[in-house]
């Protein structure tokens, strides 16, 4: 079977990491052949064929007869079962080795990948064969049981956790599609001492005090964050041991630790990013009040934090569960095969409210703004954008006359779909939509009648981009003197770049033999190309000069002048490093040319370029060019239309946008 992890020499255009979104499809048919299809969501339905399939969990209600919350708990993974499967076998050894080898802190990603593709042919999964939960070993589900409840019994914050929050967030016997084995006993026994002085501390009848001693422990030991590691097979509880991996990853490692504690924890959700192409994931505790806390190892954050204080870009917010959400699942219209993977069945509940708080508004949309007719009582769906494609993020029932999605936020783009189950397409509706963040407004973007001249500087908006704030408050300046202890300044940079090439006028009649280029404050001196021009416009030639501290190793000062823009100069220390020419002689310059360290979103002179226009949520292109300098120009193009650009040569990253006052603004 194939390698379900991505080849470690071409990255993908996202992280292959499964979302409540990927489990929901990979469970679609999961419980065919076992159920008529109208009984896939009636609970008592589900359990009588999961004990018809599996006999011996019979024999588990049986054991637990006499013990009434047991039988219940029992009962509750029992009806579950069916929607949940995972790897029974698999040759996992390449990425275990990826991963060790990156916990150890002496290995990059990319050299811990290739190390463990050395060692065996691989960095990813091979050979999995997949078992469904429905066939699990009752004695498995047994122990699991049984330590969850010895857990729960006997620590203080235990009477303080609620049955239902214990069976959702505390009991489960798995938290992705991992290979089932194991983990609470070991975990309870390796992570308890670090929380077990304070035991008798009254504070710690409150699971969010445990949580919060528990985290101030978690964090005082070395872990690590790549955005570039993933599989679409769960590491599993050794997660817990390497500490290490993506941002979900990171959420597994927490969920497992903090069950095995019996502190009740879980996984949150963005199906997409509001303001990027990708998922994202955090943890979160509820406490013994219902009021929601995250914290994530992401951010480095040491203490429990409220929901309205969680500050990424967002349109939807996922809270990933065990249990069928059957409340949803039974107001959704159409049988399940009729519905997108995404909501036949629903893993989580819809919690954006919780987040966006007096932001969380309604999408309502009028039947009259629907570019194709809709039949009453259809699946409709919310997306969201994705490069090219558009994401379901909810779905309602259509009523005829207007589309309402309630607990939305703003700040993204959206657009309205119906799913083709026999093509498994989505097809789009509407125009796409911005809803504005603080009013809840909606602005739809057609392409109309407008149209004019488009020059775009960049295929990704600046997210992730702290590189470019870093030249504010540098300075290019002239000297006679190696040292620059007399100096004139020939140019300030008093904002961060918004293009590739940055071309200023120095506005000096002076000459000198020395120039250079010195970073800010906390700047590093961050820099991907500098250049001093002359006032006819060519480049001026010398020896490179610099400061002995920066003058080797990969960022050494001399990438910032070897004429290619994909490397760049970064000095070991927040202050003191600089970049310059020794002309041999005074020379008059007439403008600085500079480029900072970036993340190679800009236009790049020599690729080639297609950008796209939406049109009823459809893409169609309206050329293709190669880039002759760090801008393109498209002439006649609809100016109220949402618009992406590809880089045909190189690259994953692009967004959509809209062009705005002159400008490219990200969504």
């Amino acid at each position: 079977m194939k390698d379900v992890t991505k080849r470690k020499w071409r990255p993908s255009r996202r992280v292959w990491q499964l979302s409540v979104a990927a489990v929901a499809c990979a469970l679609a048919g999961l419980l065919g052949g076992m159920l008529k299809k109208p009984d896939y969501y009636d609970a008592k339905k589900v359990r009588a064929s999961i004990l018809e399939a599996n006999p011996g969990l019979g024999a588990v209600l049986k054991l637990y007869e006499g013990d009434s919350l047991k039988y219940a708990a029992t009962l509750y993974l029992i009806d579950n079962l069916g929607y949940h499967q995972g790897m029974d076998s698999a040759d996992m050894r390449g990425l275990y080795a990826a991963y060790e080898l990156f916990a150890t802190g002496r290995y990059g990603y990319q050299q811990a990948m290739d190390s463990a593709y050395r060692l065996y042919g691989t960095s990813g999964v091979r050979d999995v064969r997949w078992k469904k939960d429905a066939y699990i070993d009752p004695g498995y589900l047994v122990r699991n049981i049984e330590w969850a409840f010895k857990v729960w019994r006997e620590q203080p914050w235990g009477k303080n956790v609620p049955f239902s929050q214990f069976c959702e967030y505390v009991l489960p016997y798995r938290v992705g599609n991992e290979k089932l084995e194991p983990w609470r006993e070991k975990l309870y026994y390796e992570f308890m001492p670090a929380i077990e002085r304070h035991i008798d501390d009254p504070r710690m009848e409150d699971p969010a005090y445990a949580a919060g001693i528990l985290l101030d422990s978690l964090f005082k030991s070395p872990y690590r964050f790549t955005g570039q590691m993933g599989s679409d097979v769960h590491i599993g509880p050794r997660i817990a041991e390497w500490k290490s991996g993506s941002c979900l990853d990171l959420c597994h490692m927490a969920v497992y630790i903090f069950r095995a504690l019996g502190i009740p924890c879980g996984v949150e959700e963005l199906p997409l990013r509001g303001d990027n192409n990708v998922l994202h994931y955090w943890n979160f505790f509820v406490d013994p009040q219902g009021q929601t806390w995250w914290f994530s190892m992401f951010y480095w954050r040491q203490r429990l934090g409220m929901p309205e204080d969680y500050g990424d870009v967002y349109g939807k917010v996922f809270r990933q569960r065990f249990g069928l959400n059957r409340a949803l699942a039974g107001n959704l219209p159409g049988a399940p095969e009729c519905l997108h993977p995404v909501f036949r069945y629903p893993l989580f509940e819809d919690v954006t409210g919780v987040y966006a708080g007096k932001n969380s508004f309604t999408v309502c949309v009028p039947g009259n703004r629907l570019t194709v007719p809709v039949e009453k009582g259809s699946p409709l769906y919310l997306c969201m954008s994705t490069r090219l494609e558009w994401k379901p993020v909810a779905c309602i029932s259509y009523n005829g006359a207007e589309a309402r999605f309630p607990d939305c936020h703003g700040g993204t783009v959206y657009c309205l779909a119906v799913y083709d189950a026999a093509s498994k397409r989505l097809r789009t509706v509407s125009h796409p939509f911005v809803m504005d963040k603080e009013t809840g407004a909606l602005t739809f973007h057609s392409p109309g009648k407008r149209k004019g001249d488009v020059v775009v500087l960049s295929k990704f908006g600046m997210i992730g981009e702290f590189y470019l704030g870093r030249m504010v408050g540098g300075v290019f300046e002239g000297s006679d003197t190696p040292d620059f202890r007399l100096r004139d300044t020939l140019f300030l940079i008093r904002e961060a770049p918004s293009r590739l090439c940055t071309v200023a006028r120095t506005d000096t009649v002076s000459r000198y033999r020395y120039v250079r280029y010195f970073g800010p404050y906390k700047g590093y001196c961050d820099v991907s190309e500098v250049s001093f021009l002359a006032p006819d416009g060519s480049a001026l030639q010398g020896t490179v000069i610099g400061p002995e501290r920066g003058a080797y190793g990969n960022n050494s000062y001399f990438k910032a002048m070897d004429g290619d823009l994909t490397t760049s100069y970064g000095h070991p220390t927040l202050y003191g490093g600089w970049v310059g020419l020794d002309l041999g002689e005074g020379k008059a310059v007439g403008a600085v040319s500079y480029s900072p360290r970036h993340r190679d979103n800009f236009v790049r002179p020599g690729d080639t370029y297609e950008l796209f226009v939406c049109d009823g949520g459809g893409w169609k292109s309206v050329g293709v060019q190669v880039a002759q300098s760090d801008s393109l120009l498209y002439r006649d193009i609809p100016l109220d239309a949402l618009m992406l650009l590809r880089n045909l040569t190189r690259g994953v990253d692009e967004r959509v946008f809209e062009y705005k006052d002159g400008k490219q603004k990200f969504w």
